[in-house]
């Protein structure tokens, strides 16, 4: 998993490498997110890429210090300053070049020594369970999301989230129990 200020970040490292990742949203680190983090560095690894300026670092502090087993991968200033159309000096991880971003992933990713968990979950799992497409699946959501601490997700959201984090169908089944009155549906 690697943790990244927002959704572009996500966009540019998707088409540089295959990996999930999980937006702080800027330069705020809210409680929730920083339960993701540990879920995700104590479960599979995590690695911390934030943009190489002022707010980017004292991010990349905030989240070490809730998080120490996270892996840090870094890119210069240089590597993250847009090179086209550049007028403001807009730098960040957006704007790194995909080779770059790919060391530096590899890099980060031998200090974390662990390997994607394969999830048994697929869609049809996700709608028998009325997760999606059901007249309660917004609530039953919710509740997955806070029993198993990767937050709220849309449907789409939610099966990418649990395929990340290597949720198996007996974890999801168990948490709807505890959480539902003891009902599945």
């Amino acid at each position: 998993m690697v943790v990244v200020e927002g959704w572009s970040d996500t966009k540019r490292l998707s088409q540089a490498v295959d990996c999930d990742t999980i937006e702080t949203r800027g330069s705020a680190l809210g409680e929730e997110v920083i339960l993701r983090i540990q879920k995700a560095a104590a479960e599979r690894g995590a690695i911390v890429l934030t943009d190489p300026d002022f707010n980017g670092n004292r991010l990349r502090r905030l989240i070490t210090e809730a998080v120490p087993a996270v892996a840090q991968a870094t890119i210069s200033q240089d590597q993250g300053r847009a090179q086209k159309d550049n007028p403001h000096k807009s730098l960040g991880v957006e704007h790194a070049p995909l080779d770059v971003l790919a060391t530096c992933l590899v890099e980060a990713d031998q200090q974390v020594g662990q390997s994607r968990p394969a999830s048994d979950i697929d869609r049809d799992f996700l709608v028998d369970l009325g997760l999606v497409g059901g007249p309660t699946a917004k609530e039953k959501r919710i509740l997955l999301g806070q029993s198993l601490q990767i937050g709220y997700a849309n449907g789409k959201q939610l099966y990418h989230r649990l395929l990340a984090y290597g949720i198996m169908q007996e974890q999801v089944v168990a948490a709807l129990k505890g959480n539902i009155n003891g009902k599945v549906n």
